[in-house]
C-alpha cells in the first residue's frame, strides 16, 4: 500500500501525488495528516519552510471538503503572492483527479475583477494574502458562512509583515465553530496569542526544536571588513563554480546595487524586491526557477515565500535586523530533504549578532577562511575541465567540421591545445585573481567600521564615492515612463556606445529622461558610438548635460509605448567582463541574445542592426556565452518598475 493511502489520502489524490513524484511523507506529513482528517481539532504546526507543510495540510483538505457544493469551504491565508501562488498551484495538482476542485488565488497585484469571477463562478477553497482578501470582503463579493477550515501559513511571517489588524479582521467573517490550523516556523508570542484567541485545546505539533533551524543546513560565516563585502561575495560565487543562490540584503536600493554590480562584473543575477510589479517579479522569479539565473538578490520581505528546489546556498550580505528572520532566509535552501549551505558575510564588530542566532536556531556556526586567489582560480579551472570532460558530443553534427579542425591544429601538439584552450578560457580569470588580496579578518580586529563603514566604502564596487572630475555627466531621452531601470539603462549605453561597464559611474533614473555619469576617456567614444540609435522608432538622443545633442534628433521625452522585449537576460554585452560565478565568459563579442523558455525578465531591444557590442556576451549558467542571435541588443537583463508590491501591509 502507498505510504500516503496508509495516512488516510484517497486514491484519486494519492495518484495525483505520486504522478508529481512524491512516493514517501516527509515528518511533518507524516504526523499531521491523521490529526487533520479527523477534521475536530484546532492545530498547531511547528516545522521549517521546505518541509512538505503544504501537502501537510493540503491533502487533508482535500478530503474533507465537500466539492459538490461551490461554496468557499477553506480559507487559507499567508503573507505573500509568490507563497499564494506556490499554494495554490500544489493544491491543484493534488486535486487534479478530483471533480468540479476549484481552488483560486487571491492577491495584491493581479487584477481583481478576474479574481471576483473566479470567486462568483464558484470556488471551495480560497488561497489568499491578507490585504487583497480583506479588500474583496469590503467588496462583500465573498461569503465565508460556509468555511469549515482557515489555516495561517508561515503565521510568525504575517505577524512581523503587520498583518495581525488584517488576520483579526478577516477572522472575524468566518464562523466561530471553524477549525483553525495554524503552520510556522517560529513560536514567538504574538503568534501563541493568535493560537489562544481563536482555537480551542489546539493539537500542537513540533518538527524538531522550536524556532530551530533546518538540520540539513550547515550555517559558516566570514569575518572581513565591511567595505571588502562585495568582493567577499565575488569570492564566494567564484569559489563555488555551480552555485545557484539567494543573496539577501537589508534594503531595496542595497539589493539594486549589489545586483547591479554583479552584472557589470559578468555574473547572472537579478533583484528581487518589494517595487517591482507583479508582473516584473514573476519574470524575474521564473528566470530563477528555470535556473537561468544564477544569483538571486533579494530583501526579506521580498523572498518570503519563495519555494525554489535545488538552491544550494543563502548567503547573508548583510544580517536580518530580526534574529529570528535568519531561520527563514536560511530555509531558501537545504529544502525537500537536500542539504544547503547558509553564508553570513560580517563584519568583527557582529560577531556578538552570530553567537544569538547560534542560540535561536540550536546549532553552531563554523568560521571559515575566504578561499586565496589561487584556491579560487584552481577550483574554477578544474571546474570546466570537469565539464569538457563530461560534455555529450553530437557526433553526427561534429564529424563534418573534424577534417578542418584536425588540419588547423596539425602543427600543435596535444599539450599546446590543452594550454591554449585553458588560456582562452582562463587568462582573464587569472589575472584578476592574480594579486587578489587575503580578505579575511580576525573576529577580534575592532579596526572595522561596521555598517556605518559599508555605506562608505564598497571595496571593489566604488558604486558610492568616486571623484567626479574624472566623469562626465550626460544626459539621455529615455527614463523609468519607458520601464527602464538603472540595469537596464546601463546596458543600453554600454551596448550602444561600445563601452565598457566600469566607466560608468552613477546613474540618476528620472520619469523621461535620465542622467548617466560616464568617465571622461569614455565620452568621445561614446559619442562616436551613439548614432541612429533608436528605441521603440523613437530617436535616442545623448548629450552633454547643457550641450548641443548627440545621436538623433532631439524630441524631448515622450512615451511612445513599452518597446519590444526578448525573453532573458542576465547580464549586459557591455566592455570586457571577468570570468566568474559558475564558469568562464569566453573571450567573443557580441551582446549575447540570452534565451530563456520560461520567459525571462525581458531586456530592451534597439541599436545598431549591424554591428555586436564589445564584451564577453551572456554566459548562461554552464559558463557557456551565447552570441548574439539578432541586433545590438541592450539591457541587464532586469525591469523593475514603479508600481508597489500589490500587497499592502497593515493599514493604519
Amino acid at each position: 500500500m502507498n505510504p500516503f493511502s496508509k495516512l488516510g489520502i484517497s486514491d484519486d489524490v494519492v495518484n495525483a501525488v505520486k504522478e508529481l513524484g512524491f512516493e514517501n511523507p516527509t515528518p511533518i506529513q507524516e504526523q499531521s495528516i491523521p490529526v487533520l482528517l479527523e477534521g475536530s481539532n484546532d492545530f498547531v504546526g511547528l516545522a521549517q519552510t521546505g518541509t512538505g507543510k503544504t501537502a501537510a495540510f493540503g491533502l487533508p483538505l482535500l478530503e474533507l471538503i465537500d466539492f459538490k457544493s461551490n461554496k468557499p469551504q477553506a480559507l487559507i491565508l499567508c503573507p505573500t503572492r509568490e507563497l499564494c501562488l506556490q499554494i495554490t498551484n500544489d493544491i491543484k495538482n493534488f486535486s487534479k483527479n478530483t471533480q468540479n476542485a476549484h481552488v483560486v488565488a487571491v492577491y495584491g497585484g493581479a487584477n481583481i475583477m478576474q479574481q471576483l469571477r473566479e470567486i462568483r463562478n464558484g470556488v471551495q477553497i480560497v488561497v489568499a494574502t491578507p490585504g487583497r482578501m480583506l479588500d474583496i470582503i469590503g467588496r462583500k463579493a465573498i461569503d465565508f458562512s460556509s468555511v469549515k477550515y482557515v489555516v495561517l501559513d508561515e503565521a510568525d511571517e504575517m505577524l512581523n509583515m503587520g498583518f495581525q489588524e488584517d488576520i483579526n479582521d478577516i477572522l472575524s467573517t468566518t464562523p466561530d465553530d471553524k477549525k483553525t490550523w495554524l503552520f510556522s516556523a517560529t513560536m514567538p508570542p504574538e503568534v501563541r496569542r493568535i493560537a489562544k484567541n481563536y482555537m480551542e485545546n489546539p493539537v500542537e505539533l513540533t518538527m524538531g526544536t522550536k524556532n530551530a533551524g533546518n538540520v540539513n543546513i550547515e550555517h559558516e560565516y566570514y569575518i572581513v571588513k565591511a567595505r571588502d563585502k562585495y568582493a567577499a561575495l565575488k569570492r564566494i560565487v567564484d569559489f563555488n563554480p555551480e552555485i545557484f543562490a539567494v543573496v539577501f540584503c537589508k534594503t531595496k536600493m542595497d539589493t539594486q546595487d549589489v545586483a547591479e554590480h554583479l552584472i557589470k562584473d559578468g555574473y547572472n543575477a537579478d533583484s528581487l524586491h518589494g517595487d517591482l510589479s507583479q508582473q516584473q517579479r514573476d519574470k524575474v522569479m521564473q528566470r530563477f526557477r528555470d535556473r537561468n539565473m544564477q544569483l538571486l538578490i533579494a530583501t526579506d520581505v521580498a523572498a518570503r515565500g519563495i519555494d525554489v528546489s535545488g538552491v544550494t546556498h543563502v548567503i547573508n550580505f548583510s544580517l536580518p535586523d530580526e534574529i529570528e528572520s535568519y531561520t527563514h532566509r536560511s530555509g531558501r535552501t537545504g529544502r525537500a530533504g537536500k542539504t544547503g549551505i547558509s553564508i553570513c558575510i560580517i563584519n568583527s564588530k557582529e560577531t556578538g549578532k552570530i553567537r544569538q542566532i547560534e542560540r535561536i536556531i540550536g546549532k553552531q556556526f563554523t568560521k571559515a577562511e575566504l578561499p586565496t586567489g589561487f584556491d579560487v582560480c584552481e577550483k574554477q579551472l578544474f571546474s570546466l575541465i570537469h565539464k569538457v570532460h563530461n560534455v555529450e558530443v553530437n557526433t553526427e553534427q561534429i564529424d563534418q567540421y573534424i577534417p578542418r579542425i584536425m588540419d588547423e591544429f596539425a602543427e600543435l601538439s596535444k599539450e599546446d591545445i590543452i594550454k591554449k584552450f585553458a588560456s582562452l578560457e582562463f587568462n582573464r580569470f587569472l589575472d584578476y585573481y592574480s594579486k587578489a588580496p587575503d580578505l579575511n579578518v580576525s573576529a577580534d580586529d575592532r579596526g572595522d567600521r561596521g555598517e556605518r563603514g559599508e555605506r562608505g566604502e564598497r571595496g571593489e564596487r566604488g558604486a558610492r564615492n568616486f571623484d567626479n572630475s574624472n566623469y562626465t555627466r550626460l544626459f539621455i531621452n529615455v527614463g523609468s515612463v519607458d520601464e527602464f531601470t538603472r540595469g537596464d539603462l546601463l546596458g543600453f549605453v554600454c551596448n550602444n556606445g561600445k563601452i565598457s561597464g566600469k566607466s560608468v559611474g552613477k546613474i540618476d533614473l528620472k520619469g523621461v529622461f535620465s542622467f548617466i555619469e560616464v568617465e571622461n576617456d569614455a565620452v568621445d567614444a561614446l559619442f562616436t558610438n551613439f548614432k541612429d540609435i533608436k528605441f521603440n522608432n523613437r530617436d535616442v538622443r545623448i548629450e552633454k548635460s547643457g550641450d548641443a545633442p548627440v545621436g538623433g534628433r532631439s524630441e524631448g521625452g515622450e512615451r511612445r509605448g513599452g518597446g519590444e522585449r526578448r525573453s532573458g537576460g542576465g547580464g549586459y554585452g557591455g566592455g570586457e567582463r571577468r570570468s566568474g560565478g559558475g564558469g568562464f565568459g569566453g573571450g567573443r563579442s557580441g551582446g549575447g541574445e540570452r534565451r530563456s523558455s520560461g520567459g525571462g525578465s525581458g531586456r530592451r531591444e534597439g541599436g545598431n542592426s549591424g554591428g555586436g557590442s564589445t564584451g564577453g556576451g551572456f554566459r548562461d549558467f554552464s559558463g557557456r556565452s551565447r552570441e548574439d542571435k539578432g541586433g545590438n541588443t541592450g539591457g541587464s537583463g532586469r525591469r523593475e518598475g514603479g508600481a508597489g508590491s500589490g500587497e499592502r501591509r497593515r493599514r493604519s
